[in-house]
């Protein structure tokens, strides 16, 4: 089954687009590009994805608060907040 679709005016670029919600009023709408050139730094993709779609991952360096290994982590940690690796992890 087919998404509907509602035109609108993207709030950054100002190019007129269609998105898969009616807007509403007073709130802004970003066009596809727009919205995916702002998720870039967040996780997941465009609208068209879906929940659980294929999306970019995004891994950060981090060294373990137990065992001092260097290793990557999916998320963005968080400043003062302790982040184990993946054995140190399973082993908590």
């Amino acid at each position: 089954m087919e998404r509907e679709m509602f035109k609108a005016t993207c709030s950054e670029c100002n190019e007129e687009c269609e998105i898969p919600f009616n807007p509403t009023e007073g709130r802004p709408v970003k066009c596809d590009a727009c919205f995916k050139k702002g998720r870039d730094n967040h996780r997941g993709g465009g609208r068209d994805r879906g929940f659980g779609g294929n999306r970019e991952r995004r891994d950060f360096n981090v060294v373990c608060a137990d065992c001092g290994r260097a290793t990557t982590v999916p998320f963005k940690p968080t400043q003062g907040k302790p982040v184990l690796c993946r054995d140190c992890f399973k082993g908590k």
